[in-house]
């Protein structure tokens, strides 16, 4: 398992990089992380996940800091700064249908060319992207999602560095551990050895651990 503080995991997370953040509204969030990014000023950062959660914590603190050119999200809806920046051109703001945000996720870290979805057909969404037509049905294909950086909470890990994760703390953290160049992981434990069949997330996906 390679341990690395988490002053060094910063120094990992450069200006203008592309950062897929874990968590739901800041459950699974590598809280402690993202304060210490804030603490470090990175800026012109485009982070996606599932939303910008508060503006006290998770990637909202991000927003709220201003050091978030845009955001590839489900919703803002939480956080009213984000709100307020978009509508002032701040930040810009790529709303994604929940559904279709973790398939575009999970085809990056697949190496899948993307998604077709019926999601979003008829509405905005559908502007500026490709139609496929499958037996006389049209879908939108949806573009895989990757990112320099992925940052993800984990309940715990073992010596290895596979991952668990305890209840809804879940959610998006195994597919941004696949979708990105370098994974960290901000864990809440380690233990000896995780058994196999109840591991979330293998090793292989994991390149730094933070205690």
């Amino acid at each position: 398992m390679k341990h690395i503080d988490i002053d060094k995991a910063v120094e990992l997370i450069k200006d203008g990089m592309t950062i897929m953040v874990g968590g739901f509204l800041a459950v699974g969030a590598p809280n402690k992380l993202i304060e210490a990014i804030v603490k470090a000023g990175k800026k012109d950062l485009t982070i996606i996940c599932n939303d910008t959660s508060f503006p006290e914590c998770g990637s909202g603190l991000l927003v709220a800091k201003g050091l978030v050119k845009k955001a590839i999200v489900s919703h803002i809806g939480t956080n009213p700064i984000a709100g307020e920046k978009m509508l002032a051109n701040e930040m810009e703001v790529e709303l994604v249908p929940q559904g279709t945000l973790i398939e575009r996720i999970r085809c990056g870290g697949g190496g899948l060319g993307g998604v077709l979805t019926l999601t979003g057909l008829g509405t905005i969404v559908e502007e500026g992207k490709q139609k496929v037509n499958i037996d006389g049905v049209d879908y939108l294909l949806e573009k895989p999602l990757r990112a320099d950086i992925g940052i993800i909470g984990a309940s715990a890990a073992d010596k290895y560095g596979n991952l668990i994760y305890r209840g809804t703390t879940k959610n998006f953290n195994p597919f941004i551990a696949m979708a990105a160049d370098i994974v960290i992981a901000e864990v809440e434990e380690e233990v000896e050895v995780i058994e196999p069949h109840n591991i979330h997330t293998p090793y292989l996906f994991i390149d730094y651990i933070i205690k």
